[in-house]
């Protein structure tokens, strides 16, 4: 096994009304029309070239508050332990986070960003743009996910934020 250090550098932080952990919705889909924005390193300026033509992006991220590891998690909208891999859970070996937020504009070096589940002050590693025809799916399977109802997921996912 590999046991080779691996060291990524923040590209930029993201800015969101998001200050409490236990505030934050769990997913974007449970964030529609919370907004935040993206400040980007002036370094990586001309890596934005193009991206403003793309309704979605991915935010890729350090969980950064995020001290504990757990190969089990008991998520939110389960009441059973599943191994962390099969959750979103922040507690992971690597902290490493995703999210799929709209892209509303860029100027200069600052993303406008809409559907944000993002705890404000996050370091950003990685920008990828959303791209329907190589990320939508059909007939896919989503584990132990399947076995909740919309309603639950829609109460639960929403967790504590208020608008």
């Amino acid at each position: 096994m590999n046991n080779e250090k691996i060291v990524f550098k923040s590209i930029g932080i993201v800015y969101s009304p998001h200050t409490e952990l236990s505030d934050i919705p769990i997913q974007p889909v449970f964030s529609k029309g919370i907004e935040g924005k993206v400040v980007v390193e002036t370094a990586y300026v001309q890596g934005l070239q193009d991206l403003q033509s793309f309704s979605h992006i991915y935010l890729y991220y350090y969980f950064h508050r995020s001290e504990e590891t757990h190969l089990h998690e008991t998520p939110y909208l389960s009441n059973e332990s599943h191994g962390v891999f099969a959750t979103r859970s922040p507690h992971r070996p690597n902290k490493l986070g995703v999210s799929l937020v709209r892209l509303i504009r860029i100027e200069g070096n600052t993303l406008f960003i809409n559907d944000v589940d993002i705890l404000n002050g996050t370091p950003l590693l990685d920008i990828k743009p959303y791209i329907q025809r190589f990320d939508s799916k059909e007939h896919v399977r989503s584990g132990w996910q399947d076995n909740i109802s919309d309603e639950k997921a829609s109460d639960k996912g929403k967790r504590n934020y208020k608008k």
